[in-house]
């Protein structure tokens, strides 16, 4: 395969691979559901020549996205993983679908590997089954809105009933301050649906963009079956002495959670007593 094409003015540019996709619509419901078939001629991210793939779906400028499954070591991934998006039938032309790929990393920022927009105005929903897309080049400003990163572990003695979070450090956060910094701290919330259980909070590293925090949180009286229904918020907040302190982003595990952050929650479950450590990319919190 010639990793590289030509681009509009002839030159050179990079070959991000493909991604084969299914879209269908629901009139009866207003439902349009996109399936992530796979991907081929991924390229290789890491230093064996592979990659750790996964696809994250949203709609251009709309908030809600969807992950799939992390693939682990391959260039041609298998997902077969269906999302739906509630759009009325009437908006469905004026919407672009938005796929992104990206190599998961456990211990550091996880790598964009290709991105495709796919406007709806040109899809024939009738034949719109396995179709096959050119990857292209990740957005250049799509660190100006990463949101920052942070790597915590977890550990889970199911004996003790006892669930550990250490928040360890976080990096590339969002500046804040009108000085061009922040002044972070880390909230932890553990739910159950609505109710909160347990909460905690870290110390407050004034005027930095990369802190380290190594500060651990212990949650007891969480029995086993209790940590497949619970919801585990880690967000990272900018402190304002007087004013309200801005939220940055947060990280969702647990109950319902997908992507990354459903594999480091299983991680934990699988490896009782372990403390389990990895980087998660910090995602946007809905306003209310």
């Amino acid at each position: 395969m010639n990793m590289w094409d030509l681009d509009e003015q002839g030159n050179q540019k990079a070959y991000h691979g493909k991604l084969q996709i299914s879209l269908e619509f629901n009139f009866h419901r207003d439902e349009l559901n996109v399936t992530v078939n796979a991907a081929k001629d991924l390229p290789g991210m890491d230093t064996t020549g592979m990659s750790d793939p996964y696809v994250v779906v949203s709609i251009l400028s709309e908030k809600k996205k969807f992950q799939t499954k992390v693939k682990r070591k391959t260039l041609n991934p298998v997902f077969n993983e269906t999302f739906v998006f509630k759009v009325p039938f009437a908006e469905v032309t004026l919407k672009t679908l938005v796929f992104a790929v990206y190599d998961f990393d456990r211990f550091s920022m996880h790598d964009q590997i290709g991105q495709v927009q796919v406007p709806l105005n040109t899809i024939d929903f009738g034949k719109s089954s396995g179709i096959w897309i050119n990857l292209e080049s990740p957005e250049a400003d799509e660190k100006e809105n990463r949101l920052g990163d942070i790597c915590f572990s977890l550990r889970y003695k199911p004996t003790a009933k006892a669930l550990t979070v250490t928040i360890l450090e976080a990096k590339n956060l969002k500046k804040m301050d009108i000085g061009g910094t922040s002044d972070p701290y880390v909230k932890i919330a553990l739910f159950m649906g609505k109710k909160r259980l347990k909460k905690g909070k870290t110390t407050v590293k004034h005027g930095s963009l990369h802190p380290y925090f190594n500060e651990s949180f212990k949650f007891e009286k969480i029995p086993p079956p209790l940590m497949l229904r619970v919801r585990l918020e880690i967000t990272v907040v900018d402190y304002d002495a007087i004013g309200n302190s801005d939220p940055i982003g947060k990280v969702v595990l647990g109950c319902a959670s997908t992507g990354p952050q459903q594999r480091h929650w299983n991680d934990m479950l699988a490896s009782p007593r372990r403390p389990i450590a990895q980087w998660h990319t910090l995602q946007e919190i809905p306003q209310q």
